[in-house]
């Protein structure tokens, strides 16, 4: 049997199994595009959908590819995502001959387009999108056959959808803060180069809860490190607030720091000659228009314990009066490297009441874990591979705290 046929046939039945597997919709529709990268064996995808509540502009719903494509959008006739939802035929391996291309700059910002299948999403009734694979991983052209497969799979997801409302998401992304282009960041040992971070791409929207994953050496940590202000990219752009920090000197990233990010670490950091109330009047003292101790004690529910010192406190108390500190300066982001990690399921949950309450009030929040069951929470998941963005995942139904089980 032809090899193409035997992959297409691969294709389908691992979508059909992906698809039965899955609990819900955003589950069986990520399945189906992996599963189209694989066999295709293609660098980057995306699913796009209509939004009939703003005249069925095409979102992305779910997309693999080291860029983030949260505020982009397509009318339809407009861009190949948007031809291809218009005519509803797909575009196969077409090809760019330039990044300047619009088209592509308008599909995967920062990225150049070498071959691209587009295929449209859709049932007898509606349509309802398109899913879009880009680049080949051995820089070759989409073959027919991969071109088939696509279809293939699209129609499957179609069918389920078929039997689903696919409504507009509960959540669309505010204000632009924060944008990180091209950024790396290389550690050098006598010799020796490690590049921990190769090249990231990544947009911060205002009152929105981000959660960097990825396996331990991937490079999230850097990455918070480098838009926290604690260090410089080796290459690349970090801006926040519309002003560049890539190469800003130490004053610059000490007033920036100071004024807008709040810091909450796995390790609590507490002055241990010092009660919960003087550890956060400590803060108050170095910044402008503080808030006061109490206040924030009372945030995080420990109003009664301001006169107790860490080591009169559970860890789980005294993650809570990090974040309180953290609050201290009304910071407009606050950024958590696994402030969980250290304590049990049920404390964990407690704190993580308190981090919900203070995304729900507005603070930008980016939060690195490994805990995958947290990112049910969060607004945006974005998972790192290899010291770049891997895949972005958008919730439009978030868990609360107390839905969370490990």
């Amino acid at each position: 049997m032809d090899a193409s046929i035997v992959s297409a046939y691969r294709a389908l039945n691992e979508s059909q199994a992906a698809i039965s597997r899955a609990q819900t919709l955003d589950e069986a529709l990520r399945e189906s595009l992996k599963i189209i990268l694989e066999n295709c064996n293609a660098e980057m995808g995306a699913i796009w959908y209509a939004d009939d509540m703003e005249d069925y502009c095409l979102r992305p719903y779910y997309w693999i590819a080291p860029s983030d494509l949260t505020a982009c959008a397509h009318m339809p006739g407009e861009g190949a995502v948007g031809r291809v939802y218009d005519r509803q035929v797909a575009e196969r391996y077409f090809t760019f001959v330039s990044a300047d291309d619009p088209v592509t700059v308008a599909d995967f910002p920062e990225i150049e387009i070498t071959s691209m299948i587009c295929v449209p999403f859709s049932t007898k009734l509606d349509n309802l999108g398109c899913v879009q694979v880009i680049n080949k991983a051995d820089g070759t052209r989409f073959s027919e056959e991969e071109a088939d497969v696509c279809e293939m799979v699209a129609m499957i997801a179609a069918m389920v959808l078929g039997d689903a409302t696919f409504a507009e998401p509960e959540w669309k992304p505010g204000k632009t803060i924060m944008r990180v282009r091209g950024v790396t960041r290389e550690f050098t040992n006598g010799d020796v180069v490690t590049k921990v971070l190769k090249g990231v791409n990544l947009d911060v929207y205002e009152g929105e809860f981000l959660v960097l994953l990825g396996e331990s050496g991937c490079g999230k940590s850097t990455l918070l490190n480098i838009i926290g202000g604690m260090d410089h990219p080796t290459s690349g752009s970090f801006e926040c607030f519309g002003q560049e920090f890539a190469s800003a000197d130490q004053k610059t990233l000490t007033d920036y720091r100071r004024d807008n990010i709040g810091f909450i670490f796995q390790s609590y950091n507490l002055m241990p000659n010092l009660n919960a109330s003087q550890n956060l009047e400590l803060i108050a003292s170095l910044v402008p228009n503080p808030m006061s101790a109490d206040e924030a004690l009372e945030i995080v529910n420990l109003g009664q314990r301001k006169y107790n010192y860490p080591s009169q406190m559970s860890g789980g108390q005294q993650q809570r009066v990090s974040i309180a500190r953290a609050l201290m300066k009304r910071p407009r982001i606050i950024l958590a490297d696994e402030p969980t990690a250290a304590l049990d399921y049920t404390t964990s949950i407690e704190v993580l009441q308190v981090m919900e309450k203070i995304v729900s009030e507005g603070t930008t929040m980016i939060m690195v874990t490994h805990n995958e069951e947290i990112c049910r929470m969060a607004d945006r998941v974005v998972r790192m591979r290899g010291g770049r963005v891997h895949e972005v995942t958008v919730n439009r139904r978030k868990a609360h705290a107390t839905d969370l089980v490990w």
